[in-house]
Protein backbone atom coordinates (compact mmCIF):
# COMPACT_ATOMS: atom_id res chain seq x y z
CA UNK A 1 0.00 0.00 0.00
CA UNK A 2 1.08 3.18 -1.07
CA UNK A 3 0.35 6.34 1.02
CA UNK A 4 3.02 8.47 0.44
CA UNK A 5 1.09 10.95 -1.28
CA UNK A 6 -1.58 11.71 0.53
CA UNK A 7 -1.96 14.37 2.58
CA UNK A 8 -2.40 13.06 5.96
CA UNK A 9 -5.03 16.03 7.46
CA UNK A 10 -7.21 15.27 4.45
CA UNK A 11 -10.95 14.94 5.90
CA UNK A 12 -13.10 11.66 5.44
CA UNK A 13 -15.46 12.40 2.22
CA UNK A 14 -16.75 10.05 -0.56
CA UNK A 15 -15.12 10.20 -3.69
CA UNK A 16 -17.62 9.09 -6.62
CA UNK A 17 -15.71 7.68 -10.10
CA UNK A 18 -17.78 6.68 -12.49
CA UNK A 19 -17.45 6.64 -16.54
CA UNK A 20 -18.27 4.29 -18.66
CA UNK A 21 -17.67 0.40 -18.82
CA UNK A 22 -13.89 -0.31 -19.63
CA UNK A 23 -13.18 3.07 -18.87
CA UNK A 24 -10.94 2.46 -16.23
CA UNK A 25 -13.25 2.91 -12.58
CA UNK A 26 -12.40 -0.37 -10.86
CA UNK A 27 -8.39 -0.33 -11.52
CA UNK A 28 -8.26 3.60 -10.58
CA UNK A 29 -10.61 3.27 -7.96
CA UNK A 30 -9.01 0.65 -6.03
CA UNK A 31 -5.42 2.15 -6.39
CA UNK A 32 -6.58 5.66 -5.24
CA UNK A 33 -8.14 3.94 -1.97
CA UNK A 34 -4.90 2.25 -1.92
CA UNK A 35 -3.20 5.58 -1.38
CA UNK A 36 -5.44 6.78 1.43
CA UNK A 37 -5.17 6.37 4.81
CA UNK A 38 -8.35 5.15 6.01
CA UNK A 39 -10.25 4.10 2.85
CA UNK A 40 -13.04 1.48 1.39
CA UNK A 41 -13.56 1.16 -2.42
CA UNK A 42 -17.39 0.30 -2.90
CA UNK A 43 -18.19 -1.56 -6.29
CA UNK A 44 -21.63 -0.15 -7.01
CA UNK A 45 -22.23 -3.32 -9.21
CA UNK A 46 -21.82 -5.36 -6.25
CA UNK A 47 -25.74 -5.31 -6.13
CA UNK A 48 -26.25 -6.05 -9.36
CA UNK A 49 -24.41 -9.19 -8.40
CA UNK A 50 -26.34 -10.04 -5.23
CA UNK A 51 -29.54 -10.43 -6.89
CA UNK A 52 -29.56 -14.41 -7.70
CA UNK A 53 -32.56 -14.59 -9.13
CA UNK A 54 -34.37 -11.88 -11.23
CA UNK A 55 -31.32 -9.84 -12.42
CA UNK A 56 -32.68 -7.46 -15.10
CA UNK A 57 -29.82 -7.19 -18.35
CA UNK A 58 -28.22 -4.24 -18.21
CA UNK A 59 -28.21 -2.32 -22.38
CA UNK A 60 -27.92 -0.03 -23.84
CA UNK A 61 -31.89 1.06 -23.75
CA UNK A 62 -32.97 -0.27 -20.13
CA UNK A 63 -36.15 -2.33 -19.22
CA UNK A 64 -38.34 -0.99 -16.60
CA UNK A 65 -37.13 -3.95 -14.30
CA UNK A 66 -33.73 -3.04 -15.30
CA UNK A 67 -34.02 0.67 -14.31
CA UNK A 68 -35.69 0.00 -11.27
CA UNK A 69 -32.85 -2.29 -10.19
CA UNK A 70 -30.36 0.45 -11.15
CA UNK A 71 -32.13 2.81 -8.96
CA UNK A 72 -31.92 0.26 -6.27
CA UNK A 73 -28.49 -0.11 -6.51
CA UNK A 74 -27.45 3.31 -6.76
CA UNK A 75 -29.52 3.97 -3.24
CA UNK A 76 -27.97 0.91 -1.77
CA UNK A 77 -24.46 1.80 -2.75
CA UNK A 78 -25.14 5.62 -1.06
CA UNK A 79 -26.83 3.86 2.69
CA UNK A 80 -23.19 1.77 2.62
CA UNK A 81 -21.38 4.30 1.84
CA UNK A 82 -22.60 6.72 4.30
CA UNK A 83 -22.18 3.98 7.13
CA UNK A 84 -18.34 3.77 5.91
CA UNK A 85 -18.22 7.64 6.31
CA UNK A 86 -19.92 8.01 9.28
CA UNK A 87 -17.67 5.44 10.53
CA UNK A 88 -14.36 7.67 9.62
CA UNK A 89 -13.31 5.93 6.12
CA UNK A 90 -12.85 7.87 2.62
CA UNK A 91 -15.38 6.01 0.28
CA UNK A 92 -14.07 5.37 -3.32
CA UNK A 93 -17.64 4.50 -4.47
CA UNK A 94 -17.35 3.67 -8.30
CA UNK A 95 -20.21 2.84 -10.66
CA UNK A 96 -21.65 3.71 -14.10
CA UNK A 97 -24.00 6.37 -13.47
CA UNK A 98 -24.33 8.74 -16.81
CA UNK A 99 -27.05 10.51 -18.21
CA UNK A 100 -29.22 12.49 -16.28
CA UNK A 101 -28.67 10.09 -13.27
CA UNK A 102 -25.52 11.64 -12.51
CA UNK A 103 -26.98 14.67 -11.17
CA UNK A 104 -29.86 12.78 -9.09
CA UNK A 105 -27.41 10.46 -7.34
CA UNK A 106 -25.10 13.62 -6.52
CA UNK A 107 -27.70 15.21 -4.98
CA UNK A 108 -28.33 12.39 -2.77
CA UNK A 109 -25.45 13.39 -1.40
CA UNK A 110 -26.77 16.48 -0.53
CA UNK A 111 -25.65 16.47 2.83
CA UNK A 112 -21.56 15.73 3.09
CA UNK A 113 -18.98 16.02 1.32
CA UNK A 114 -18.63 14.55 -2.22
CA UNK A 115 -15.99 14.65 -5.03
CA UNK A 116 -16.82 13.68 -8.75
CA UNK A 117 -14.71 12.12 -10.55
CA UNK A 118 -15.95 10.98 -14.26
CA UNK A 119 -13.27 9.20 -16.20
CA UNK A 120 -13.91 10.07 -19.80
CA UNK A 121 -11.49 8.37 -21.86
CA UNK A 122 -11.87 8.15 -25.50
CA UNK A 123 -14.06 5.92 -27.48
CA UNK A 124 -11.19 4.01 -29.12
CA UNK A 125 -9.63 3.36 -25.77
CA UNK A 126 -12.70 2.52 -23.85
CA UNK A 127 -13.14 -0.68 -27.08
CA UNK A 128 -9.76 -1.40 -26.40
CA UNK A 129 -10.00 -1.58 -22.76
CA UNK A 130 -12.93 -3.67 -23.45
CA UNK A 131 -11.34 -6.30 -25.86
CA UNK A 132 -8.23 -6.76 -23.59
CA UNK A 133 -10.57 -8.22 -20.48
CA UNK A 134 -11.67 -11.24 -19.60
CA UNK A 135 -14.99 -9.69 -19.61
CA UNK A 136 -16.94 -8.19 -22.34
CA UNK A 137 -19.05 -5.12 -22.05
CA UNK A 138 -19.66 -4.04 -25.30
CA UNK A 139 -21.02 -6.24 -28.17
CA UNK A 140 -19.62 -3.89 -30.81
CA UNK A 141 -18.21 -0.71 -31.49
CA UNK A 142 -21.40 0.86 -32.58
CA UNK A 143 -22.89 0.54 -28.51
CA UNK A 144 -19.18 1.58 -27.40
CA UNK A 145 -20.07 4.72 -29.71
CA UNK A 146 -23.39 5.28 -28.13
CA UNK A 147 -22.23 4.56 -24.80
CA UNK A 148 -19.71 7.25 -25.45
CA UNK A 149 -22.22 9.80 -26.64
CA UNK A 150 -24.19 9.79 -23.47
CA UNK A 151 -21.04 10.43 -21.79
CA UNK A 152 -20.48 13.66 -23.11
CA UNK A 153 -23.83 15.16 -24.26
CA UNK A 154 -26.26 13.95 -21.86
CA UNK A 155 -24.01 13.62 -18.76
CA UNK A 156 -24.18 16.61 -16.58
CA UNK A 157 -20.78 18.09 -16.30
CA UNK A 158 -20.43 17.77 -12.66
CA UNK A 159 -17.14 17.11 -10.78
CA UNK A 160 -13.73 16.98 -12.33
CA UNK A 161 -13.79 15.09 -16.08
CA UNK A 162 -10.88 13.00 -16.96
CA UNK A 163 -9.10 11.83 -20.03
CA UNK A 164 -7.34 9.28 -18.68
CA UNK A 165 -6.27 7.88 -22.57
CA UNK A 166 -2.83 8.04 -22.75
CA UNK A 167 -2.31 8.10 -18.77
CA UNK A 168 -0.93 5.04 -17.13
CA UNK A 169 -3.29 4.49 -13.65
CA UNK A 170 -0.76 6.11 -11.71
CA UNK A 171 -0.94 9.30 -13.41
CA UNK A 172 -4.53 8.60 -13.23
CA UNK A 173 -4.76 8.34 -9.09
CA UNK A 174 -1.93 11.14 -9.11
CA UNK A 175 -4.13 14.10 -11.39
CA UNK A 176 -7.24 12.77 -8.88
CA UNK A 177 -5.70 13.36 -5.84
CA UNK A 178 -4.48 16.67 -7.05
CA UNK A 179 -8.16 17.73 -8.41
CA UNK A 180 -9.78 16.63 -5.20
Amino acid sequence: MNNDRQPANRQPQIILITGNMAAGKSTVAQSLAERLPKSVHLRGDIFRRAIVNGQAEMTLNLSAEAYQQLELRYRLAAMVARQYLQAGFTVVYQDIIIGPTLAEVVASFYDVFLSVIVLCPRAEVVAARDAARSKTGYANQAIVDAFDRILRTETPHIGYWLDSSNLTVEETVDRILANL
